[in-house]
């Protein structure tokens, strides 16, 4: 009548915790508890995995501070964001986010999808 799933712990750093689960109808994601002052990202996709086409990330507690800017550009936007929203981020758009509080947001996609569409700034 009822499912208790533990989930799996995929990393576990000074910026805090990730967690990746299966759902059964989109695959798997990514749940992440992320430290104040931490930072996650500083780096950009190309959009070569279906899910970075766009990336989508859904704060879903807690405010950070984005950065971003299109990997062809160097003027970086700070934009401040209040959980919950969904954050869509474009291909070739180099993307930062510092947590100003603690942090738990969902990244829609899977850490081997991630890995594999993942760049940085030479």
């Amino acid at each position: 009548m009822i499912t208790i799933t533990p989930l799996d712990k995929i990393g576990i750093d000074e910026r805090g915790y990730t967690y990746e689960y299966f759902h059964e109808r989109y695959g798997r994601h990514l749940l992440c508890f992320r430290k104040a002052g931490s930072i996650s990202g500083n780096h950009y996709h190309k959009g070569i995995s279906l899910t970075k086409n766009p990336e989508i990330i859904i704060l879903v507690h807690g405010s950070l501070m984005l950065h971003y800017r299109n990997v062809n550009d160097t003027e970086i936007i700070k934009v401040p964001v209040e959980g919950p929203v969904k954050i869509e981020i474009q291909p070739y758009v180099w993307h930062k986010f510092v947590s100003i509080t603690d942090c738990s947001f969902l990244e829609l996609n899977s850490i081997s999808e991630h890995s594999a569409d993942t760049f940085t700034d030479k």
